[in-house]
């Protein structure tokens, strides 16, 4: 065990002292793991977890994460986020099978994992100057090359986690607007598959949290309108519009029977979210209202968020 591990368990064993255990609660019990890849964003969604009400950890051994877990769930608060990353490279593997050992104990358990793509996390590197976990620094070609490297071992050693977990793309987000999003996904109602809808910009590149993907890119273009130009998907003439269109009707009507075709079979698999991402040239007409109208089409059947990457960054 390292000297970490030595100090934190030496701090679980104080506390342990210094507050009895109550009698047993009836309160649901909350976890939210926060994982992801070096530089996408963790600390942040950690400081929003926080301010929605939850305590916060980061870094904790995962040996001692359902230690931890019981004690503050005992003792001070029912909703505890966790942040763990390949800092704790050799315990990874314990992870998964614990949050399904959890699970199985009743406990809510939600892990978000934070991704970007190589692009993103190589420009956030350079700016902070930080040293990557795994050895890398960002400084000239060769080291670039390194950096580049230690990423995509950060990814092959935390491949088991990112697929039991929902995954946000932070890419091209600003701090604010990821802290808005994690607040969404931790706010959704529990017990049910939640359906995450998320326009954005082909030309921005395809999000990397996306579970299915669909091109709105074939339909009629309001751009080419002037007066639906400098509109949204949100305004009623382009809806208005785009619902002219067979094109457009029969589109949206056949994504929508896929999904609930399929939406049990998602849930017999105990996928807490599913990420359905459409995409049109600028990510402003077509599918920010393919995700507004297939989002009221599903509201009260299921529950649902709606993003929409481009419209929110300008905001």
């Amino acid at each position: 065990m390292t000297q970490g591990q030595d100090n934190t368990r030496e701090v679980l064993e104080h506390l342990e002292s210094l507050h009895p255990a109550p009698a047993a609660t009836a309160t649901p019990r909350e976890v939210v793991l926060v994982t992801g890849i070096s530089g996408s964003g963790k600390s942040v969604a950690l400081h929003a977890l926080e301010d929605a009400g939850f305590f916060c950890v980061d870094n904790l051994p995962p040996e001692l994460l359902r230690e931890f877990i019981r004690l503050e769930h005992e003792r001070f608060t029912h909703r505890v986020a966790v942040a763990v990353d390949v800092r704790s490279a050799r315990s990874l593997p314990q992870i998964v099978p614990l949050i399904v050992a959890l699970r199985g104990e009743g406990m809510t358990v939600r892990t978000l994992f934070l991704d970007a793509s190589n692009d993103a996390l190589l420009r956030r590197f350079s700016e902070t100057r930080r040293p990557h976990p795994l050895g890398a620094v960002h400084a000239g070609s060769d080291a670039t090359r390194a950096l580049v490297e230690a990423i995509e071992l950060e990814r092959r050693l935390m491949a088991d986690l990112r697929e039991v977990s929902t995954v946000i793309d932070t890419s091209e987000l600003r701090p604010a607007l990821l802290r808005n999003w994690v607040r969404q996904l931790v706010g959704a109602r529990e017990s049910a598959l939640t359906l995450v809808f998320e326009s954005f910009a082909y030309k921005q590149g395809v999000p990397l949290d996306a579970d299915y993907v669909f091109d709105m890119r074939a339909l009629p273009n309001p751009h080419y309108v002037r007066e639906l130009r400098p509109l949204t998907g949100r305004d009623a003439p382009v809806a208005a519009f785009l619902e002219q269109q067979p094109e457009v009707v029969e589109m949206l009507a056949q994504i929508h029977d896929f999904l609930a075709r399929w939406l049990a079979a998602f849930e017999e698999g105990h996928r807490s979210y599913l990420t359905v991402a459409l995409g049109c040239t600028g990510g402003q007409h077509r599918s920010v209202y393919a995700v507004e109208s297939l989002a009221r089409r599903f509201e009260g059947q299921r529950a649902t968020l709606v993003r929409h990457r481009e419209l929110d960054a300008r905001e």
